[in-house]
């Protein structure tokens, strides 16, 4: 059967895509030590290939996988987790739907192939528990926590105090105290829930990824503090530098959750930028009436 020139070039591009995406889940199945997790990779990666195959019957041409990309996603997944990976290649899944339902009504080949594209898609959300997904929840307690705490005291110690060595001392002094603080709270918590049966994480675990997340955003935030000389400057950055953390890690968390990203991101940002500006404020105050020669 002869088709347009513009549903040739359709297959042709879902073609490449399809043993790209074979490619990338038959790489990644092969780094899963989970079994449940491999097995489900392994059959996407073969009715991927199943429908490369399909394609090349329509087209009567071989395409090469996009090797770029192969090694891109497999590193992704590598260092960000299979969750996070994962996610992303739904994007590649979605420009696969995209052309399938183009090609629908002139290529009746191409139907059975997005009924395969939509349940990979439900397949996937299901598929990974990683415990770095399954532990979010102390990250954002001591991500979301430092922001707030050390945003604030820092936005405040850079009008009263005016000095940047000795904020950033002052900050690294309180944002370690409050780390293991948090850390601590953090510890029962999950063991009352774990001894209650609410969950099943280890607390030592929570504790770990609570700490590290708040001492890692102090260190980020008095970093400028040490690196400039101009405390207004550092201020600035700082509070900027809080923003991209923000946007990081909300990106990172909805894609690895399949959420929504803008209004978890819009919502953190404009607390962190509140208690900043309330705590700038205060500091202007305390320097007036409290004068400091340092």
């Amino acid at each position: 059967m002869t088709y347009s020139a513009h549903a040739v070039q359709q297959l042709l591009l879902a073609q490449r895509n399809e043993i790209t995406e074979y490619q990338i889940y038959k790489v990644i199945a092969r780094r899963t030590r989970d079994a449940h997790n491999r097995q489900i990779l392994e059959r996407i990666a073969a009715e991927e290939l199943e429908h490369y195959e399909v394609l090349k019957r329509l087209t009567g041409k071989d395409v090469s996988p996009n090797h770029l990309q192969v090694a891109w996603y497999s590193l992704i997944s590598r260092i960000f987790g299979l969750s996070f990976g994962l996610r992303l290649m739904e994007q590649g899944e979605e420009l696969a739907e995209q052309i399938y339902k183009t090609l629908e009504h002139e290529v009746e080949a191409t139907r059975p192939l997005l009924a395969d594209e939509q349940r990979h898609e439900e397949e996937l959300l299901d598929l990974i528990e990683e415990e770095r997904i399954a532990y979010a929840g102390s990250m954002v307690l001591g991500l979301n926590d430092a922001l707030m705490e050390l945003t604030g005291a820092l936005a405040g110690l850079t009008f009263a105090l005016q000095n940047g060595r000795l904020i950033a001392i002052t900050g690294f002094i309180t944002g370690v105290a409050a780390s293991m603080s948090m850390a601590a709270s953090e510890f029962l918590s999950a063991r009352e829930d774990a001894d209650t049966g609410a969950h099943h994480k280890n607390p030592f675990k929570c504790a770990a990824y609570t700490g590290i997340a708040y001492i890692l955003t102090v260190l980020m935030l008095i970093a400028p503090y040490l690196l400039l000389h101009n405390v207004y400057v550092a201020g600035g950055v700082m509070l900027c530098l809080s923003i991209l953390i923000i946007l990081s890690y909300n990106f990172y968390i909805t894609t690895a959750k399949g959420l929504k990203l803008w209004r978890r991101f819009l919502e953190m940002a404009g607390i962190s930028l509140c208690v900043a500006l309330i705590s700038f404020g205060i500091g202007m105050i305390m320097r007036k009436f409290i004068p400091l020669d340092l």
